[in-house]
């Protein structure tokens, strides 16, 4: 029996619609549109502060109960000192130096989860990263050029902490008991455009905006960790927000050693030899 023109028209529309059916289940992966998030962060690895006494410096932070994990030294004179926050966190003390004397937040680090995926995130969407290198501990590391800063442009750093590196040896060690922090939960930045600095880390970063606070963001990743972006004037310190299981604890070491402490609030402030504000706080 031959079939009538019309019923040939929509059995022929049937099929065309199965074909591009098909074409749509079985297409390959690698057809798919790449994911172009920005991978996460672990959270802030390190502050660098640049001091006008290394030695000062030094038996400050020891006095706050933080102990010196290593330094790097040349001519067995140290150039660089690692103070221990908890086993992924440091503060690293460098001194200033006759064609570099200002003082304060020299570099913020992160922690990347992935570091190379991080680097080609950023290549990907026009940012510029240098290659992925080794630094003197032994771990992997690489640089951006974030938005200026009262005193130049400034440099983001971020790392990836490998097995066999000085921080990694240091693991479950020099974590003092007196310490008056254990975690680094955030840092100021402060920032010549501070509404450039924002639309920066938001949209070439992917930092997310705290509510009500547009100024402070959260950094990728589940680490809760963030930055808060302020008016530079050149000669701004730096402001370091430390979490601490006791206030009580980490006031009555401070008074012990002889270092002032104002408590405002659920929080207490101390200023280093150098003028940068230390936060403690609990959360």
């Amino acid at each position: 029996m031959t079939s009538s023109p019309a019923f040939r028209i929509r059995l022929l529309h049937k099929c065309s619609l199965l074909t591009a059916l098909l074409n749509i289940l079985f297409t390959p992966l690698l057809h798919a549109q790449p994911d172009i998030r920005t991978p996460p962060l672990n959270g802030i690895a390190h502050v660098s502060l640049r001091v006008h006494s290394l030695d000062a410096s030094v038996a400050f932070y020891e006095k706050l109960g933080f102990e010196r994990a290593f330094d790097l030294r040349k001519d067995n004179v140290p150039y660089r000192s690692f103070f221990k926050i908890n086993d992924v966190q440091f503060i690293e003390l460098t001194p200033a130096v006759a064609t570099d004397t200002d003082t304060g937040s020299s570099r913020l680090c992160f922690e990347a989860v992935d570091l190379q995926a991080l680097n080609d995130n950023y290549s990907s969407h026009g940012l510029t990263p240098t290659p992925t290198g080794k630094t003197e501990p032994g771990n992997l590391h690489f640089f951006i050029a974030g938005p200026a800063q009262s005193s130049g442009a400034q440099i983001i750093e971020y790392t990836q902490y490998m097995p066999g590196s000085l921080h990694r040896e240091d693991e479950g060690k020099h974590l003092g008991p007196d310490r008056i922090a254990e975690k680094l939960i955030g840092m100021s930045l402060p920032m010549a455009d501070p509404a450039a600095a924002r639309d920066f880390y938001i949209n070439q970063l992917n930092f997310k905006p705290i509510a009500n606070d547009p100024m402070s963001l959260h950094m990728p990743g589940e680490s809760g960790q963030e930055i808060e972006i302020l008016p530079g004037t050149p000669g701004s310190h730096a402001r370091i927000t430390l979490e601490s299981n006791s206030l009580s604890k980490a006031a009555r070491h401070l008074h012990k050693e002889g270092i002032f402490a104002l408590k405002n609030g659920n929080t207490l402030s101390i200023i280093d030899p150098d003028g940068n504000l230390l936060l403690l706080e609990t959360r």
